[in-house]
């Protein structure tokens, strides 16, 4: 009998970690298991910040923390998800010894067929359609783009300004960082809103003065409306100078979600079930920012590692029961904290509620520093070890994928889906 083919989209935190989880739920005879990425190693996003200011970080190769596992790497790039014909097209990266002159003769295409897609592309910085961003900003969304912001900030000398757009977590842990690393340059961060109006009072606090003991200028309730080389200029018409603008002012889907025919919401997620599995493809689960998932009160699940780990481990927990008869995962995802590194020796802990609200509690200081750290470390071992920590359950594959002429058109029977 044929195996099962899954096919996992994407090796970041949420795919590397239910390529992991599926190796260890289900067994190699009944099912083959592909995980494609277009870069060879893992990338810490969390640590983006870090990787710009210039500290060094550890090389994490996929080939190492998939040995011995089953699960089969694919360097590529996704460039085409046809999710009704159950294919996706790959294209193979140029080798060092390839001529980038002829891309359509050295790049290598090729179409992949599965029985059950993971897709887990996540996304990239948003530039928002604010004029002069795409020209003149950078971002730290990728190791490319970090490491591009990296290099342009070693460029700098002292007194240089440095000016950070987005008041949230990225923004503000991007300033923090470059603001302790290179204390010689005059680091600025422009939020939309108040400075943290997202935390609580104490949290709120602690922000500002570490912010200010770092001499970092904060311009609050601040629109940035356009991005020159040398300066910005907000909504009221107000020039800020900056010989390097960073632009953190969100998140945006990767473009092929929108080039396929699962169903969308107006952000360009996957609108999926409370298992992950899409509405309206059920043979496509979708894990991390590219998902429009539900979390508790009925928000929409943000754009996190904080959502997307979780939402691996139950999209995973729930192709493998599909697939041998067992029971569908209950548990929803939550939250518990909100994570902000402020530098290397400052943090901040802000505690919340299921659906993400701040409470009056939070970490600050030292120890707050010590916790995040730990949180990235074991968010990072937990990929580099996808099949540890897991007890063995794995049952033979008792549901073959019916021929596509037999394929479902709409979303999966109610019966199928977990309570939230």
């Amino acid at each position: 009998m044929q195996k099962h083919r899954i096919i996992v989209l994407g090796a970041g935190y949420t795919g590397a970690g239910a390529a992991g989880r599926l190796a260890r739920r289900l067994r190699g005879d009944d099912v083959s298991l592909t995980l494609v990425n277009a870069e060879p190693d893992f990338v810490e996003r969390v640590r983006m910040h870090q990787l710009a200011a210039g500290q060094d970080l550890r090389p994490r190769p996929l080939t190492e923390m998939f040995a011995g596992t089953g699960v089969a790497l694919r360097i590529a790039r996704v460039t085409g998800v046809d999710a009704d014909r159950r294919t996706v097209t790959v294209t193979a990266p140029h080798t060092a010894t390839e001529a980038p002159a002829a891309p359509a003769a050295t790049e290598a295409t090729e179409e992949l067929e599965y029985d059950t897609l993971v897709y887990a592309l996540g996304s990239g910085w948003n530039g928002q359609d604010v004029p002069g961003v795409a020209e003149h900003a950078h971002e730290i969304a990728s190791r490319a783009g970090a490491l591009r912001l990296r290099e342009r900030l070693a460029a700098l000398g002292a007194g240089e300004q440095v000016l950070v757009v987005g008041g949230g977590l990225t923004g503000v842990e991007a300033a923090t960082e470059i603001a302790e690393t290179r204390p010689d340059l005059s680091v600025a961060l422009a939020a939309r809103g108040g400075l943290g109006d997202w935390l609580s009072p104490k949290a709120v606090r602690h922000l500002r003065a570490v912010l200010d003991g770092l001499g970092i200028t904060v311009y609050e309730e601040t629109d940035v409306a356009a991005v020159a080389a040398d300066h910005v200029t907000t909504a009221d018409g107000t020039v800020l100078p900056a010989a390097v603008t960073v632009w953190t002012t969100g998140f945006a889907v990767h473009p092929i979600a929108r080039a396929t025919t699962l169903e969308l919401a107006d952000t360009g997620q996957i609108v999926v079930d409370d298992t992950m599995r899409s509405l309206s493809h059920p043979d496509v689960y979708v894990i991390g920012d590219a998902a429009r998932a539900t979390g508790p009160g009925g928000k929409p699940l943000r754009m996190s590692c904080a959502s997307g780990v979780p939402a691996a481990w139950q999209a995973a927990d729930a192709i493998a029961a599909r697939l041998t008869g067992g029971k569908l995962p209950k548990a929803s995802v939550r939250y518990f904290n909100q994570c902000v590194s402020l530098g290397r020796r400052e943090g901040l802990i802000q505690y919340v509620t299921a659906d993400d609200r701040a409470v009056r509690a939070a970490l600050t200081g030292r120890f707050a520093a010590v916790y995040k750290e730990l949180v990235c470390k074991g968010a990072a071992w937990g990929v580099a070890h996808p099949t540890l920590g897991l007890p063995t359950r794995r049952r033979p594959v008792v549901a073959h994928r019916p021929p596509r002429s037999a394929q479902p058109s709409g979303p999966a029977p109610a019966t199928e889906t977990s309570a939230a």
